[in-house]
């Protein structure tokens, strides 16, 4: 439970009704009921607010009803997530290391750190205070893992990675993997050792069964914030601006730089050995094919301007006409000029 105060401080909202109105729950808009907190973030629903039965709602601006009491502030969706995290999300009590956990000697766990049964903890590993390493989690020798990590089942984290504070892992994502590096000779190929370094700076969170390789040489680095979702590869050497997002199934090239701030549609991509500014989006299976500039929506293959490739799309299904069309004009003009030949 919750008072109105006491959510309008954590969210930093103003309050427009009744302050000591207790809140148990937060729920969406069709299912919220008395004693219930809902948010309307998108003018869509509004409609849908007006009538629905919640205490309170979450709003850019108060809605015309006065039996109800808001919490009005100019972004709906950040408190919506932070009131939620407040009410439903309570961290677990650490529980130490399971005697059914293989951890090296010569690791240094620190404080309050919970290792699950299963978990295999190489040479000379560091975790940091307050981490959470669930079942079947494998780390290689010489890992740093800052505090306040969570490493959910299954994920692997290979040699010499470092990762930062708040790190989260969704199962089965594959930290360090060898890059995809081959020499050509005659024939067959000879493998390029991979001997550099992840690195996934703070409050980065890496999706279910993502893979992000070790550099050829040097360092991979997830910069800080950035967001990654499921089944994204991210090849060698390459470095991920700060407080990026990618969509399920993007895959970044090896040794590409990408800005700050950026956007990446699901199943978008990139040539390798690019760079992007900062503040790009790229459109859903978009791919980049060279050097792109930042402060731009971008859609496509290869990716140009947003709006258009909108006005191109739009062409697409009009091509059997215009082609159809385009052949009458063939004939027609070859007529025309048979019969100025004669002339």
């Amino acid at each position: 439970m919750a008072t109105i105060e006491e959510l309008a401080r954590l969210t930093g909202a103003e309050v427009v009704g009744d302050p000591s109105l207790e809140i148990r729950a937060l729920a969406p808009l069709d299912a919220a009921s008395e004693g219930d907190i809902t948010f309307l973030a998108n003018k869509r629903y509004a409609k849908a607010a007006e009538t629905c039965a919640a205490s309170a709602i979450i709003c850019a601006v108060p809605l015309s009803r006065t039996d109800k009491t808001y919490l009005v502030c100019p972004n709906p969706y950040l408190a919506f997530a932070q009131i939620l995290t407040h009410l439903h999300v309570h961290g677990p009590e650490a529980k130490g290391i399971s005697p059914h956990a293989v951890v090296a000697d010569s690791a240094d766990i620190g404080a309050d750190v919970t290792i699950e049964a299963g978990v295999v903890i190489g040479e000379r590993v560091s975790i940091g205070a307050g981490t959470i390493v669930h079942p079947n989690v494998v780390v290689y020798a010489d890992v740093k893992i800052g505090s306040g990590c969570v490493l959910h089942a299954g994920a692997l984290i290979r040699e010499g990675s470092i990762l930062g504070e708040r790190v989260i892992l969704q199962p089965g994502a594959v930290i360090g993997s060898d890059g995809f590096g081959f020499a050509p000779d005659g024939e067959e190929y000879y493998k390029i050792p991979q001997v550099g370094h992840v690195v996934l700076e703070d409050d980065v969170e890496i999706g279910a069964n993502t893979c992000v390789d070790r550099a050829t040489l040097g360092l991979t680095v997830i910069a800080r914030g950035c967001k990654l979702d499921n089944l994204i590869q991210i090849g060698h050497n390459v470095r991920v601006g700060a407080h990026t997002v990618m969509a399920a199934q993007v895959g970044i090239s090896g040794s590409t730089k990408i800005g700050n701030h950026c956007t990446f549609g699901g199943q978008s991509a990139t040539a390798g050995h690019i760079t992007t500014g900062d503040n790009l989006t790229v459109g859903a299976r978009g791919a980049l094919s060279g050097n792109t500039k930042g402060n731009q929506v971008v859609s496509g293959v290869p990716a140009f301007a947003h709006r258009e490739w909108l006005k191109a799309s739009m062409s697409f299904q009009q091509l059997p006409r215009m082609r159809r069309e385009l052949t009458e004009m063939r004939r027609k003009l070859d007529q025309l000029e048979q019969l100025l030949g004669k002339d």
